[in-house]
């Protein structure tokens, strides 16, 4: 079984990250601590958590001119993913995050895009090569709606399935959706898309049927510590439970599980172990703190599969 070639377009964003007590409240001032710096955007930590699982990873996405720029590009190196379409922007900084953990790992994130979010579509359209050459393309709602639109329409060009994680959700043109092979999005993110308000398995399947009925084949929701809902048609989902671990970050979950996704598929697994590979990415990835420093490895996460499905 071979690991597959990945490609990720979408945003880089640095990690500005806090610990708080508790989430601040309007006006209100908190001493929280410590303070960590670190690689993220869905983008960059869904490329990461690929990479780490084995797959030759080709990151499109755009940076500033500036020292977050060429730390972004340091750490993609060290993580040994191809930075030949990490563009960089002159007149827009590098994107940052500001993210407050609370005690009970819950996060509340600001995402400034800066330069990921003025990726253009002739852009992507240069890194076409590497979509032409991958197994299979990860995209999110991270970066412009130009760059989301000519990444499906490439892949769709050369037949390669796509996987898109409407995250974080804003409105996008639907029609895309049918040149989707599988869609991601969380519970808030699933309402948001379907108007079906998701908070136990029926809702679910509510709401990845009016997905599947948009065109998109394969619709697998996210639902937390719960694991993921997944749908292809016919009268019911299955839900895929999740892990139970210690939470001790939940930022950067979503990711993990989306890139696990992207390597177990391009590494040739059937769905029903790639989701349950995904499952485990992601339950790993909330064991510590951060986005993408918080990828677990490809020995991780196998170890844990054996331990935990004895």
């Amino acid at each position: 079984m071979g690991q597959g070639i990945v490609t990720v377009v979408g945003s880089y964003v640095t990690d500005l990250m806090s610990r708080t007590p508790h989430m601040p409240r309007v006006g209100e001032t908190v001493l929280g601590g410590p303070f960590k710096m670190g690689p993220g955007g869905k983008g960059g930590n869904q490329a990461v958590a690929a990479a780490r699982q084995g797959s030759m990873v080709y990151m499109v996405s755009k940076v500033g001119d500036d020292e977050f720029g060429v730390y972004a590009r340091a750490n993609f190196t060290k993580e040994h993913i191809i930075t030949e379409y990490v563009f960089v922007n002159t007149e827009e900084s590098t994107g940052a995050a500001l993210i407050a953990v609370d005690d009970n790992g819950d996060n509340m994130i600001v995402v400034a895009l800066g330069a990921c979010g003025k990726l253009t579509a002739s852009e992507v359209a240069q890194a076409s090569g590497a979509i032409r050459i991958s197994t299979v393309v990860l995209v999110q709602l991270e970066t412009s709606t130009e760059a989301v639109v000519q990444t499906v329409a490439a892949a769709k060009n050369y037949g390669v399935p796509v996987i898109l994680n409407p995250a974080p959700y804003h409105e996008f043109p639907r029609e895309i959706l049918k040149d989707i092979t599988y869609i991601t999005p969380n519970e808030t993110e699933a309402c948001s898309l379907t108007g079906v308000q998701v908070d136990n398995e029926e809702d679910a399947l509510r709401a990845a049927k009016i997905m599947y009925d948009m065109g998109v084949p394969n619709v697998l929701i996210t639902l937390g510590k719960k694991g993921c809902y997944f749908y292809n048609g016919g009268e019911t989902g299955l839900l895929y439970s999740g892990f139970e671990v210690q939470a001790v970050d939940t930022t950067g979950a979503g990711d993990a599980f989306n890139g696990g996704l992207a390597y177990a598929l391009a590494a040739g697994q059937e769905l029903d172990d790639a989701i349950v590979y995904a499952n485990a990415v992601a339950a790993l990835s909330v064991t510590k703190v951060g986005t993408a420093p918080a990828m677990p490895t490809k020995e991780e996460v196998d170890a844990f599969l054996v331990e935990r499905m004895r």
